[in-house]
């Protein structure tokens, strides 16, 4: 009985089913797409909408300005631009599309890494894209009352779209600084 009793001890103990914090590199890499594509998209989306909305309005009884309108309210979309290209640059940096053995080879630091990549556009992408919308939104109002306000209006849409721009250059520096 003895022996038995310490047979049954000497054996392995069942391995431990690991934590979320050691995901799969690639897998850790897709959530970076994820963040920076679908995070700045909310932002576009929202943010076309804030326009959108108010360009409806003013359409109503100006619709000779329409492609001021049109305008303003596709100027929140470029967040989601912003987005997509470091998500596709996430894509191609961890060899997703072409390389499968380099997404195989990825360690856990480096998919840690292209998440974080991710995040920067996301975030910048969400806040500027909501702010830009009302911005233009305003921007709609200031064309109702005179047409030749649409320089304007874009001029101080682009100090918003400046800060879309940073997060973009953040996430692609990010990306460059992964070996």
């Amino acid at each position: 009985m003895p022996e038995t009793c310490a047979s049954a001890f000497a054996q392995e103990a069942p391995a431990e089913k690991a934590g979320w914090f050691t995901l799969d590199a690639g897998a850790l890499a897709l959530i970076g797409v994820a963040i920076a594509v679908v995070i700045a998209g909310f932002g576009s989306a929202i943010g076309i909408g804030i326009a959108a909305n108010m360009s409806i309005g003013a359409m109503h009884e100006h619709p000779d300005l329409f492609p001021q309108f049109l305008l303003l309210s596709a100027l929140p979309g470029t967040q989601g631009i912003y987005g997509f290209v470091a998500g596709f640059l996430i894509i191609l940096w961890t060899g997703l599309l072409n390389d499968p053995a380099q997404l195989a080879s990825l360690t856990p630091v480096q998919g840690w890494q292209f998440l974080f990549a991710g995040i920067p556009v996301g975030l910048a992408g969400l806040v500027s894209g909501i702010h830009q919308g009302k911005v233009c939104a305003s921007g709609v109002a200031l064309v109702v009352k005179d047409k030749s306000n649409v320089a304007k209006a874009m001029t101080l849409a682009a100090f918003v779209e400046f800060y879309a721009i940073l997060g973009l250059l953040a996430s692609v520096l990010v990306l460059l600084s992964i070996r």
